[in-house]
């Protein structure tokens, strides 16, 4: 009897956790999306896709410690002040939080920043917020490596 109850007990929880994982799962790699319609908007950029990824409230910091909102964001794109020719992103990792999610990962990038050729090298922090169904960036901060 007692072995039964064990038995009985393990497949409750066994179950509880197979109809958890797989929205975390799903929520994890919606937020992946998010960050690859990112890099693909940030190599080329549209008012439409930089406003469609952008939180209203963005705060966007840069590895010289320039702070952005998404007005400033958007236009830097926009204006080849920021010109991102490849996007590497690697090690990256997800975590969630109701309806927040951070995501830190390694970002090496050809760059034109106002026809000048260079290279980015950063690791960077981003804070996505689910808003309407949508995961949009919120916060990112990057410091050079």
């Amino acid at each position: 009897m007692k072995m039964l109850k064990l038995l009985a007990l393990a497949l409750v929880v066994s179950g509880s956790l197979a109809a958890a994982g797989p929205g975390k799962k799903d929520e994890k790699q919606a937020v992946e999306g998010a960050v690859e319609k990112l890099r693909k908007a940030m190599i080329d950029p549209t008012q439409t896709s930089l406003d469609a990824i952008a939180a209203d409230q963005l705060s966007y910091g840069h590895s010289n410690g320039l702070i952005e909102d998404k007005s400033a964001f958007m236009k830097a794109l926009l204006s080849g002040d920021n010109d991102f020719k490849t996007i590497d992103l690697s090690e990256q990792s997800v975590s969630i939080i109701d309806n927040t999610a951070m995501v830190r990962h390694k970002l090496m990038a050809e760059t034109n920043n106002k026809g000048v050729p260079g290279q980015a090298k950063l690791a960077v922090l981003l804070v996505f917020v689910k808003q309407k169904g949508d995961w949009r960036l919120l916060a990112r901060q990057a410091v050079k490596i």
